[in-house]
Parts: C-alpha cells; structure tokens; sequence
C-alpha cells in the first residue's frame, strides 16, 4: 500500500479581494480644446480622426496624437463618416430658392480628400457630389420639406449607406420622414428601411432615429462585415432607444429584423435593450478590433456606456477575478472634468481609445481602458 500523504486543508488562503472598478476608463491628458462645438466625431479607414465642429461649420482633420492637419468649410456641417475610398460623408445644409423663397435644405456632401496635384488630405478636399433632400427621390417640393433633417450615415463594404433621418411629413413612396434610408455607393436613394417583428412588417418602425453604425468599421483591411446595423431614436416615449437590426437572407428574400438580446442577470448588471435605459443617446459607435464593443453617449444623462455585443453591459473580468459578471465601465456626469461631460454627441474609437465629441464643453475627450495599456 502506497501512502501519498494527508490531503492539506486549502481554507488559511483568503481568496483575493479584486476592485471591479479597478478596471475602468481613465482619461488620456491632454483634452483636446480647439474647437467651439464639436458634435460629431469619426475614426477613418484612413487612419486619421475627423471632428464636426458645428460652431465654426468645419470639418476638422486629426492625427492620432490630436494633432490638427487642416479643416474644411461645410455648410450647417453636424455629421461626418468615410467610406473605403477614403471619401468623407458630411450631413451640412444647400440652400436653395424655390418659387421665390429660400431655403437651407438637409444635405449629403461628397467630399473628396485626393487633390489633382496627386497630394491627400482635408487641405487638398473638394466637394464632388450634393445630395439634397428631396431632390435625390422626387422633383417636386412641399411644405414639410425643410422640415426633414438627416442626422447620422453608417457605411457598408461595398460603400453603400444608411441614413437616419427625421420630419414630420405624411407617408409617401420613400417611406415615412422618420426613416432609416439606403443609398448606393454611386449616391442613388435605393430604399427606404423596412423593419420585419412578431411576423409583420413595419415601414414606419423607426421614431425620431439619430445614431446610426454597421459592423464595417476601421481598420481598413479587415473591415468585411454584413448589413446590419445599430441605431438610436431620441424619441420622448421611447421605451428601448437603442436596437440591433439584422439583415436576414433566405431563400425567400431578405428582411430586417430587430435582434432579441439576452438581460440574464447572472451575466451582467446592466443591459443595452433594457427599458428606459437612456434618455438622448446621439452617439453610437462599434469597436472594429474583434472586441466588438458597442459605445453609446447619452447627451441628456452626460455619460458614456459601453455594452458588448450580445448587449451586456461593461467588459468581461480578465482571469483571476473573483467574478465572472460582465464588469461595468460605463462612467460620466455633468462638468468639465476629464471624466465628464456636457452634452456628449459623437463617439468614435481606434487603438483602443475612445474619443468623445463632448460639444457643451467645447472639446474632445480621449479615454482608454485601465486593461488596455502595456
């Protein structure tokens, strides 16, 4: 008989006491501060960051480091995406006369960033293409017209877009003025969104959409992804204002279908779909690094949240932890500290960092995971 010893009783080892908060977003110093607005904000296939400045009407070019490259004159500028030719997307305004009255009509601005002495860059950009509502579907004009505003775009991997739009005119064949629109890649209005749930069929499921992003993100060699998308409505009787839209093809056609999203509580503490969770969130993003984090500001609660994809609230604790729940760093409030806000709108993300348009302040705000730095 082998004798292998007395089993050691383990119980005079305390078990770790790990602060989830630990883990959190730490700002990176300094702010950045020249600009008067800034509403909007985007990280490009480029590699280059790009800031709508709606006090100053400019499109701002930045380097990763913050440093500015050059800004671009747009009129009513409040949005700004590229797409994989390196264009810019800008939502401005055209104004235009019409049976003797004048008008700033809602616009798309193509803007190309390649100059003909062969240079690239916001200092060498022109406007190659105005798309201006009503014009892109219809020749005639009614009174609810400049009433309709585009917010958001969010681009495809073929360059097509979506775009959220909103205004109070009656139905017609591109669908209700609170919509979610596609677009070609040549700038050609193909259809208007039409959202499948419960078995019917909605082309008016949309209130007051804004935010808008597709799973196509940066960087630029990696950036395959399906048609579905993320949106949010700043609509006052919202009950879930933030969804995931899938694009579902089958052998019967395709349709759009809102995702159904786990709120299992001994996964998380917070969710993305649960109701009233966010009063105005302007600001929607998706991390295109594999993490797939979702980022949303909220211009009214002036916070930051951060949800992965299955719609958990926070990051899931690296090994060792003492939990296994998803650990919660969504963060803010109103101030001017690094880790507040006034009226967040935009949010863009790369590297690992955050940056947030944070327009009452007049700023841009970096942040960066206490997990992520080496």
């Amino acid at each position: 008989m082998v004798f292998f010893g007395t089993k050691t009783d383990l119980d005079f080892i305390d078990t770790p006491e790990f602060q989830i908060r630990d883990i959190s977003y730490v700002p990176i110093q300094p702010a950045l501060t020249n600009f008067i607005r800034p509403v909007d904000i985007t990280t490009g296939f480029d590699e280059l960051i790009y800031v709508v400045d709606a006090g100053t009407e400019e499109v701002v070019s930045l380097d990763e480091s913050g440093r500015e490259l050059g800004r671009f004159s747009v009129q009513g500028a409040r949005s700004v995406v590229q797409d994989r030719r390196f264009d810019l997307l800008v939502i401005g305004t055209k104004t235009d006369t019409i049976s003797g009255q004048t008008f700033d009509l809602t616009c798309i601005y193509r803007i190309d960033l390649h100059g003909s002495n062969g240079l690239y860059g916001i200092r060498h950009a022109r406007i190659t293409k105005e798309i201006v509502h009503p014009f892109y579907y219809k020749s005639t004009f009614s009174s609810t017209d400049p009433g309709v505003i585009f917010n958001r775009i969010g681009v495809l991997a073929n360059n097509s877009y979506y775009v959220t739009r909103n205004g109070k005119g009656s139905n017609n064949f591109d669908g209700p003025d609170d919509a979610v629109l596609l677009f070609s890649a040549e700038d050609k209005f193909v259809t208007p969104v039409a959202v499948s749930s419960n078995g019917a069929l909605y082309r008016d499921y949309f209130k007051l959409p804004f935010g808008i992003v597709t799973t196509v993100q940066p960087p630029q060699i990696s950036a395959n992804g399906n048609n579905d998308f993320i949106y949010s409505s700043l609509s006052p009787t919202g009950v879930i204002k933030v969804q995931y839209i899938e694009y579902i093809e089958t052998e019967f056609g395709a349709t759009y279908e809102p995702r159904i999203m786990s709120t299992t509580e001994d996964e998380a503490d917070g969710f993305l779909t649960y109701p009233y969770r966010f009063d105005d969130p302007k600001g929607v993003s998706l991390a295109g690094d594999g993490t797939n984090h979702i980022f949303i500001t909220d211009s009214k609660k002036d916070s930051l949240y951060l949800f992965s994809l299955n719609g958990f609230e926070g990051v899931k604790p690296p090994p060792g932890y003492s939990t296994t729940k998803y650990i919660n760093v969504s963060f803010g409030g109103r101030g001017t500290g690094l880790s507040q806000f006034n009226e967040p709108s935009g949010i863009a993300y790369k590297n690992k960092v955050v940056y947030v348009a944070d327009a009452g302040n007049g700023r841009v705000l970096r942040f960066k995971l206490t997990t992520d730095f080496d």
